[in-house]
């Protein structure tokens, strides 16, 4: 007789669950870690001193609204805190945008390449996945709309998308709205736009305040360097933001968190600081992987995508194990459909010679 053991929701079991880069190498190799997209200049020295000075409080609960931070944030951006919902990273937010307005028999939309939180969320929740074809590694808008059924809820939209640093134009954006079901609602995962310094770019702020279906999701785990405490923020429409705050832990953002990411949001001086090395380093580090006959995708994040051979000796996963010899961790990205690829974080000046000269030996055919 078969034993009768509790199963989860549908959807659950058909889940891959979620690879971080990797950190590690062999006892006693310190790596260079590249890996994560994380900042080499790490966190402001103002969000480190908050962060300090709540250590005093630490048997206190934090306050459940996130009002300081949420105030920090508003005055960054010159938003209504009321329509701002932070959370323990934009993953929190992003899974609780799928909790609340997708279910069976719902679909959502995200890219070919896109974050592969999208397709976890999406599961949990019991609903179906739906691909949209990119067009040269970049976001296809009619491709998305051409998908959209009235069973679509839901459409994710990373800009810039990782793991590619492709990005699409606030007015392509904006078309895709324009396109999309009054229904339909469209989340703008803007992870990395601190880093973009393109005129026909803009987060999402815009749309968010212009229409009733649109929500943009940021964190604070990138440029501003608090990838450890877990913190992210979205800007939604009044409506939205009262969905999430009803669904939300009450306290899901913890004290330390809450001090250090309003420090940081409020030090722009250390933000500008970490996005002048990414706009001098990564143009660099592309050019010169260029200059060794690799493909790099253009990118406006903090990261690059370097292509290499389908098959040989020169294959993305020797590489990989090449740059591991070499002390170098950086992101393999077969799970996003790039087997062919590898994601490079741009580093400190001496992460990036480094990552140069040791692909120079692994494309010259010198020993590991």
């Amino acid at each position: 007789m078969a034993i009768a053991i509790p199963q989860p929701k549908p959807g659950i079991l058909d889940i891959d669950p979620y690879v971080p880069g990797e950190s590690r190498l062999p006892a006693g190799v310190k790596p260079i870690k590249l890996s994560s997209n994380e900042t080499p200049l790490g966190p402001s020295p103002k969000a480190l001193a908050a962060f300090r000075e709540t250590a005093g409080t630490l048997e206190r609960y934090p306050d459940g609204n996130a009002t300081a931070l949420r105030d920090a944030i508003a005055a960054r951006y010159g938003l209504n805190p009321a329509r701002i919902v932070c959370g323990a990273g934009s993953d929190e937010l992003l899974t609780m945008l799928a909790h609340a307005y997708l279910g069976e028999g719902d679909e959502a939309i995200f890219t070919e390449h896109g974050f592969l939180l999208y397709k976890i969320i999406v599961l949990a929740n019991g609903a179906t996945p739906v691909v949209a074809p990119e067009t040269n590694l970049r976001t296809d808008i009619g491709a998305i709309v051409s998908r959209v059924t009235p069973r679509t809820k839901v459409v994710f939209l990373a800009n810039p998308n990782n793991p590619t640093g492709t990005y699409i134009s606030f007015d392509e954006v904006r078309s895709l709205r324009t396109q999309l079901p009054e229904n339909v609602l469209l989340v703008l995962d803007a992870a990395y736009a601190e880093y973009v310094k393109r005129n026909d770019y803009e987060a999402g702020i815009e749309l968010v305040a212009t229409t009733q279906n649109t929500v943009m999701t940021r964190t604070f785990s990138k440029i501003h360097g608090l990838a450890g405490l877990r913190l992210g923020w979205a800007y939604c429409p009044e409506a939205v933001a009262d969905v999430l705050n009803r669904i939300r832990g009450p306290f899901n953002v913890s004290i330390p968190a809450i001090a250090a990411g309003a420090a940081s949001i409020a030090d722009k001086a250390h933000e500008d600081a970490s996005a002048a090395h990414n706009e001098r380093w990564m143009p660099w580090l592309s050019a010169e992987l260029e200059k060794l006959g690799l493909t790099v995708t253009p990118s406006v994040a903090n990261f690059i995508l370097v292509h290499f051979a389908k098959d040989g000796a020169r294959t993305a996963d020797t590489a990989d194990k090449f740059l591991k010899s070499r002390a170098i961790i950086v992101r393999k990205v077969a799970s996003y459909g790039l087997p062919d690829c590898l994601r490079v974080t741009i580093g400190t000046e001496a992460d990036n010679r480094a990552v140069v000269a040791a692909l120079a030996d692994f494309v010259g055919g010198r020993p590991a």
